[in-house]
């Protein structure tokens, strides 16, 4: 099957599949503060909850010829999946603190 093309879901911040569901691959692609600052690397910072973070992981994103950064993560936890990005330099997008999240929905389909 064909791969979809990214979907915008915030300013610069292109997602696919949404919505999520358990066992997803999720593309990400980030054109974001950080990436037209010229950053020299940028991380997807990734957790899983609704209070805290669980299962946080920091992942490098590969840069693309547009500009924008890029990378995919396997969606392996029911909960809400958790977002944000840096340069590993403390320099964040992080949604004014608020981050971003999504609900994992668990694929079955509601009458």
């Amino acid at each position: 099957m064909p791969r979809r093309k990214l979907e915008e879901v915030v300013d610069g911040i292109y997602m696919e599949p949404a919505p999520l569901t358990l066992g997803d691959e999720v593309r990400l692609k980030y054109l974001g503060k950080l990436a037209a600052a010229g950053a020299d690397r940028i991380y997807l910072r990734a957790g899983y909850g609704f209070e805290g973070w669980t299962d946080v992981q920091d992942i490098k994103m590969k840069k693309g010829r547009d500009g924008g950064w890029s990378t995919s993560l396997v969606v392996n936890d029911p909960t809400r999946l958790n977002f944000c990005f840096h340069d590993g330099a403390d320099h964040w997008d992080n949604n004014l603190g608020r981050n971003w999240s999504y609900e994992i929905h668990n694929g079955e389909l509601n009458d």
